[in-house]
């Protein structure tokens, strides 16, 4: 069970995972290596996956964010690995997600300009049959955050 100090440390490491332990105890009033042993606890019990850093899409030349929704007429197995290889071998495409209801997956793509996205599909589609793609740009970005709610755990 994850108590309060937990959930503030989780959420203090999600804003900014480089924050002082020092800090870190500070805020969740708890010694520096209490703070220390809680947060290796939290690695340790897999709440804490990996630290990552944020890299500004601006400055590397990736301002352009396109969501690809793709229906397919295959559900079998040896289909969906290929599909896993194809969309794993595009550093362009940051997110994968099946979905229920009328399409079967939506993309999450990362690109330098729109231009770009001819590239990606053409890539994608000789890697895969598919039975559709519609692509959408993303005009602007109203809410973006990695960080997750702690409360549910």
């Amino acid at each position: 069970m994850l108590d309060d100090r937990d959930h503030l440390l989780l959420t203090l490491l999600q804003d900014d995972a480089d924050r002082p332990v020092a800090e870190l105890a500070e805020r969740a009033s708890l010694s520096p290596s209490a703070c220390s042993r809680r947060i290796q606890r939290l690695r340790d019990e897999g709440y804490i996956v990996r630290r990552i850093a944020l890299v500004d899409r601006q400055r590397i030349n990736l301002p352009t964010t396109i969501f690809v929704i793709v229906k397919t007429s295959q559900h079998e197995s040896g289909w969906l690995e290929e599909f896993r290889a194809a969309v794993h071998a595009v550093p362009e495409i940051v997110e994968v997600h099946r979905l229920t209801g009328n399409f079967d997956y939506i993309l999450k793509l990362v690109l330098p300009n729109v231009e770009h996205y001819d590239t990606i599909y053409r890539r994608l589609v000789a890697r895969v049959s598919l039975f559709e793609m519609s692509a959408y740009i993303s005009m602007e970005t109203v809410k973006s955050q990695t960080a997750v709610p702690t409360r549910y755990a």
